[in-house]
């Protein structure tokens, strides 16, 4: 059993920083593939980031590449999502999850741990 909190959401100004950080529970955190998604109103959660247990595998979705930067920090049992020139469109819901295969996926059905959310906003 894995339990995810995470914070660091808030309000930013376009072309502005925030980085969101996943605080996991339980002493085998670093087994999982970690990911984030985001979901805006009225729209499907969608794949943002994710990374390997090992730290050395990432991947991102095009709309962030360049962008957004996925670590972890398995001592801290902790994973981060640092989002630098940051767009009106990335406003949304971001969850980190957990998922125990040894693959990196986009796949929100292969994530079997979630946590609760940090609303991430951007104005314009």
């Amino acid at each position: 059993q894995v339990q995810l909190v995470e914070s660091g959401g808030g309000l930013v100004q376009a072309g502005g920083s925030l980085r969101l950080s996943c605080a996991a529970s339980g002493r085998t955190f670093s087994r999982y593939t970690m990911g984030w998604f985001h979901q805006a109103p009225g729209m499907d959660g969608e794949f943002v980031a994710a990374i390997s247990w090992s730290g050395l595998t990432t991947d991102y979705a095009d709309s962030v590449k360049g962008r957004f930067t996925i670590s972890r920090d398995n001592a801290k049992n902790t994973v981060y999502l640092q989002m630098n020139s940051l767009k009106p469109e990335d406003t949304a819901v971001y969850y980190c999850a957990a998922e125990g295969g040894v693959i990196v996926t986009r796949s929100r059905d292969e994530y079997d741990y979630w946590g609760q959310g940090t609303q991430v906003t951007v104005s314009s």
